[in-house]
């Protein structure tokens, strides 16, 4: 039998007198939904309630908690949960048997990000909702008057409408006959919905493998930079409306087509940043031809209103603003940009529009037009309920854009850690967050990013030397008697040990191991080969290093974990990537390097040889 309790003489004892063992033993749920985790998508968030778990049972009220890692301030926002929690809550707390002291906690919140800030402080110090709601109000009552004819359209019957959302699509040429072909022509089809992989040539009947096909450029004089740009051709195709109560959907028509060049020839606002975008790792040749400056990642037409909402924004001062910022920015590089997209869903007779995907600055070749107003008025619910739940509860918390590698706080003051750092080179935080940054119009200094990052010229030596800096400031703040909870997800063994190198050269070491159980992950967690479902969660304690306990071969090891895993209820702890998650806090817990990858280990699962086995940190 394998152990998941700690491995520190006497510790599962301690714990055990409020029930924290529960909190690793078992995969913590961590649903993604509710106003506070709807209110600003950001990349690998927490479940505030999730947090709050940790927070209540780790301390008492009128301490402190730190995080250096903060992001949009989840740890913040759990803290002030913990004065007065919500009835699932403390139903939660009771299910796991902790004994918990409810009450208001402090925070103390540092992040390197200039958005991750901003969203943290606004989230954490909200304003009076009534007074939010009534700008917010009067501001799309603004944009209906000023810039809603930019979305007329009428149905296939002539009645008035509005658009809802527009499809474009690439611009595709036939290898056969040399015509041009939108790829929604070619290779999309509805009732029931595909998006299919091969190209047909409507013209000639040509079919090829989709990625094959040439994809045409047009240069466009871009009124912007004042000069020509050339980037992918693009057409409208599809529209999606509504006329009173009832919606509709159609191809584009010449009216259509005729409001899109009324738009080109009106204005780009003075609000809209003139920068260049700093590209790097997530830069692809292919479908960011064209996307040097950052207003190139909207359309004309919600370029210019989402300029318009901008500057009506800035008719407010100091927390107001922000929230009005905070509320258009929400909705900004997830739905306002090309980045926007149409998926095809199985046994679905329609295509499904969604937002961009998390992670990644991906644009497809079908690239989705959101109704900017709509979508606001809708988000402007989920905001005014966040900061309902959160104005006027007593715990402080304060934010500070720094880095965690030289953190501004006396020698133990820190009561508990709470921490999410970056996992490897997962996510390039900094250069998806530049969208939204750029009409803040502050940066990230990435100088300290924790990252791997071929582009910051920064190896996992780089990576490993910033997370000790940081896990040591962690030591430095704790109380004697303090902890730190991290969660961490990787699918690399390396990265892992490079996190185990890091606490351990800190001057922490690992009393107990568990997962936090995600029902959903950013792009790259669901799609990397080898990710890795949840995120393991380790409990650290200021302590000496302690002596390696010897450990199976791992292949033993991987066989007892699946069949302790056969006999539990729960059927994610029968997934692989839950019983990877369970690899690799065994060996954590036995403060012994993880000894392979996700993908090594999956294959071992699936039956297949492990394709190169071990990690090449070593044992």
């Amino acid at each position: 039998m394998l152990k998941r309790e700690s491995t520190k003489s006497g510790g599962k004892a301690a714990r055990s007198s409020n029930g924290l063992e529960a909190l690793y033993e078992r995969a913590l749920p961590a649903t993604r939904t509710g106003a506070l985790y709807g209110a600003f998508p950001y990349p690998t968030k927490i479940s505030p309630e999730a947090a709050a778990l940790f927070i209540a049972a780790h301390t008492k009220p009128g301490d402190t908690v730190f995080d250096g890692f903060a992001g949009s301030g989840t740890t913040g926002l759990a803290a002030l949960l913990c004065e007065n929690p919500s009835p699932e809550l403390q139903a939660e707390a009771k299910r796991l048997g902790l004994n918990v002291e409810w009450g208001a906690r402090n925070a103390v919140l540092y992040e390197l990000g200039a958005l991750g800030a901003f969203v943290g402080k606004t989230m954490t110090n909200p304003p009076d909702p009534k007074a939010f709601r009534k700008a917010a109000e009067q501001i799309l009552k603004d944009a209906e008057r000023d810039l809603a004819w930019m979305y007329q359209a009428e149905d296939a019957d002539g009645s008035k409408g509005s658009i809802r959302y527009l499809i474009w699509s690439d611009v595709l040429r036939c290898p056969s006959c040399r015509r041009e072909a939108t790829l929604w022509d070619a290779c999309v089809s509805r009732a029931p919905a595909e998006i299919a992989s091969t190209f047909t040539c409507p013209s000639c009947g040509h079919v090829a493998a989709r990625d094959q096909i040439g994809r045409p450029t047009e240069t466009k004089c871009d009124d912007v930079l004042g000069k020509p740009v050339e980037s992918r051709k693009r057409e409208p195709v599809w529209v999606y409306g509504t006329s009173g109560t009832k919606t509709w959907s159609r191809p584009t028509t010449e009216e259509d087509r005729d409001l899109l060049e009324r738009i080109a020839t009106t204005p780009v606002p003075d609000s809209v940043p003139r920068v260049e975008i700093p590209w790097g790792d997530l830069y692809r040749s292919g479908y960011h031809q064209g996307i040097t400056h950052l207003h190139q990642f909207y359309t004309r037409r919600n370029l210019i209103i989402f300029g318009r909402l901008w500057e009506y924004a800035e008719r407010y001062t100091g927390s107001l603003r922000d929230a009005l910022r905070f509320w258009l920015l929400s909705y900004n590089a997830s739905h306002a940009t090309i980045m926007t997209r149409v998926v095809a869903k199985s046994g679905q007779k329609d295509l499904i529009i969604t937002s961009a995907q998390p992670g990644v600055l991906y644009v497809s070749g079908l690239p989705v037009e959101k109704n900017l107003i709509i979508g606001l008025r809708r988000k402007l619910k989920t905001i005014d309920a966040a900061f309902g739940t959160i104005r006027g509860r007593k715990g402080r918390v304060t934010v500070h854009q720094k880095s965690s590698c030289a953190v501004g706080l006396a020698d133990g003051s820190i009561d508990y850690v709470f921490t999410d750092p970056p996992f490897g080179g997962n996510i390039p935080y900094a250069e998806i967050n530049f969208i939204n940054e750029a009409w803040l119009g502050r940066y990230t200094d990435r100088t300290e990013e924790a990252i791997v990052s071929v582009d910051q010229e920064k190896s996992l030596v780089e990576y490993q030397e910033l997370l000790t800096d940081a896990l040591g400031e962690v030591h430095r703040i704790l109380k004697p008697t303090g902890k730190a909870t991290v969660v961490f997800h990787s699918a690399s063994a390396d990265v892992w040990n490079a996190l185990q190198a890091a606490y351990t050269d800190g001057g922490l070491s690992v009393e107990c191991a568990g997962v936090l159980g995600k029902t959903q992950g950013s792009f790259k967690q669901v799609t990397t080969t080898g990710a890795v479902r949840g995120d393991p969660v380790l409990l650290l304690s200021r302590s000496e290093a302690r002596t390696k306990t010897a450990s199976p071969d791992v292949w033993k090891v991987a066989a007892q974990l699946r069949l302790e895993a056969s006999k539990v209820p729960d059927p994610d702890e029968q997934t692989v990537q839950r019983l990877y998650s369970r690899l690799v806090t065994h060996y954590l817990t036995l403060h012994q390097q993880v000894p392979l990858d996700a993908e090594s280990f999956y294959r071992w699962y699936a039956g297949q040889p492990p394709a190169e086995t071990f990690a090449s940190a070593g044992d």
